[in-house]
C-alpha cells in the first residue's frame, strides 16, 4: 500500500517504498522495533572522504540484507547533489521473486 495515498502498489514500487523506509529511518526510531532502520543519520553528516562513503555504503547494505529479503544488493553508488547538499544513493539489485535485476534510487537528506 502506497504510504501518501493508500493505493495499491506494483511489488515494483512496494521494493521501491521499503528501501526509502528502511534507509531513511534512523534506527532506534520505531517505538516497537528499536533495531530497524539504517545508520545513514548518524554518518551522514560526517566528513566526506573515502572512509566515510564506505561506511554509508556499509549501512545501506547492512540495513537492507536484514530488513528488506525481496532484494540482494550487487551494487551501491554514492552521488551528491551539487544544488542542496542531498545524498543521492542509486542500488542495483537483484530481486529474489523474479531473479531480475533492477535499479533503485534513494535521495537522502
Amino acid at each position: 500500500m502506497n504510504v501518501t495515498t493508500g493505493q495499491r502498489l506494483s511489488t515494483r514500487d512496494h521494493i521501491a517504498q521499503s528501501i526509502r523506509d528502511i534507509l531513511c529511518t534512523p534506527i532506534g526510531s520505531r517505538v516497537m522495533r528499536r533495531d530497524y532502520g539504517s545508520a545513514l543519520f548518524e554518518l551522514i553528516d560526517q566528513p566526506q572522504h573515502g572512509a566515510t562513503r564506505l561506511r554509508l555504503m556499509a549501512a545501506i547494505v547492512d540495513a537492507l540484507t536484514q530488513w528488506e529479503p525481496r532484494v540482494r544488493i550487487t551494487a551501491v553508488t554514492l552521488g551528491n547533489s551539487a544544488l542542496d547538499g542531498k545524498l543521492i544513493i542509486t542500488l542495483e539489485v537483484q530481486r529474489s521473486d523474479t531473479q531480475s535485476n533492477e535499479q533503485y534510487q534513494v535521495n537522502y537528506g
